[in-house]
């Protein structure tokens, strides 16, 4: 009988329950934000990619069954060959369950994760296989009501050590972005 290593563990992704998810897409209606692109969010994003030197960075709203990315910096060319000779290009909507920021959102903290296969909780996620995700960091949008909106997040396709630094940066561009939406919102002005 020969030795086979251990199977990457998958389906042990539990996507947390977000009892306040319909009070969030009603807030994120009442800002402004509801499932739609925000070029401003955009170029948030672009500037988060660039400070952190990952190739995906997002700003990333949680709905009730899926999470829509207002502000979005991808590769132009997904860095990611699938098994079947084709590349997964990252839209802006993904389902509740794909990645990280949900949990982000649930437990309203940061989150790190430098290798997430390291983690069999996330180790099965749907963005290891499909986008290549292998680390991210993200943080909750959290606002003055003490609603988490949603995240800012970085992602890459290896491992990255984010370190204290990376951890104490998405906190920092989080809680700078929602000052940012709530003042657009009380001016009446577009982002």
């Amino acid at each position: 009988m020969s030795y086979e290593p251990p199977r990457p563990v998958r389906g042990l992704l539990l996507t947390p329950e977000d009892r306040e998810a319909p009070a969030r897409v009603d807030r994120l209606r009442r800002l402004g934000l509801a499932d739609r692109p925000a070029p401003a969010l955009d170029v948030f994003a672009e500037h988060l990619g660039r400070l952190t030197g990952a190739p995906y960075a997002m700003v990333n709203f949680v709905g009730e069954d899926h999470q829509f990315f207002a502000g979005l910096s991808a590769p132009v060319v997904a860095p990611v060959l699938r098994e079947d000779g084709t590349r997964a290009e990252l839209g802006r909507v993904l389902p509740r369950d794909h990645g990280f920021c949900p949990h982000v959102v649930v437990r309203r903290k940061a989150l790190v994760l430098e290798d997430v296969r390291d983690y069999p909780r996330f180790a099965g996620n749907p963005v290891v296989d499909d986008y290549g995700i292998h680390s991210y960091l993200g943080a909750p949008l959290i606002d003055s009501s003490g609603m988490a909106l949603g995240t800012v997040c970085a992602a890459d396709t290896a491992p990255r050590i984010w370190g204290r630094e990376g951890l104490e940066t998405i906190k920092a561009v989080a809680a700078d972005l929602v000052v940012r939406l709530e003042r657009s919102a009380a001016d009446g002005l577009p982002l």
